[in-house]
């Protein structure tokens, strides 16, 4: 069995996804949800599945000992970052390389970095004119948004699409590529 234990911070429609897309499949699961925010609606989602929630704070998440010994009880073989904001120390990228991966709702290397997230993407997307956006999926390193890109999907962008619109878009994508690639990297690493 390879697990796999996701990081969220908000809603967790991409975790869903990811659950839903791992139902009847007898080799790899979703073992734990580590959530940041104890009102993100990611831990609901995650209860009503059956999949032990962790919640820490940014104390808890600071301390390498303790976190990595919480981390480590789920023996993850892959960490999927699905709408987690805190930036991974350096400790916890040692810890599990190439074993980390993040979702960027945006195309790499345009729009990545502190602070970009969220509608702060679309609205930087939106202002800049972009004829296109989309999605990145890269490993995890030191520094936001800086890891080798694992894949890339792309949308079309209209001058007459909103922020709004840009989003949708956007999560449309989401909602039909990354629980692929989150399988598929597990299944050539077996």
């Amino acid at each position: 069995m390879k697990n796999i234990v996701v990081f969220a911070s908000g809603s967790g429609s991409n975790a869903l996804k990811l659950a839903q897309s791992l139902e009847g499949n007898s080799s790899i699961k979703i073992v734990a949800c580590f959530c940041n925010n104890k009102n993100a609606g990611v831990i609901e989602k995650m209860k009503n599945r059956n999949i032990p929630v962790e919640l820490f704070n940014r104390q808890e998440f600071n301390n390498p000992e303790e976190f990595l010994t919480r981390l480590q009880a789920y023996q993850p073989e892959l960490i999927a970052l699905l709408g987690f904001l805190w930036l991974i120390p350096t400790w916890m990228v040692q810890a599990y390389p190439s074993k980390i991966v993040n979702l960027h709702p945006a195309l790499l290397p345009k729009f990545g970095g502190k602070g970009m997230y969220g509608m702060h993407v679309h609205e930087a997307v939106k202002e800049a004119g972009e004829v296109e956006s989309g999605i990145t999926l890269h490993w995890v390193n030191e520094k936001y948004d800086e890891g080798g890109i694992i894949a890339q999907f792309k949308v079309a962008l209209t001058a007459s699409d909103t922020v709004e619109s840009i989003a949708g878009k956007i999560h449309e994508l989401e909602q039909n590529h990354v629980s692929q690639v989150l399988i598929s990297l597990l299944l050539q690493n077996s």
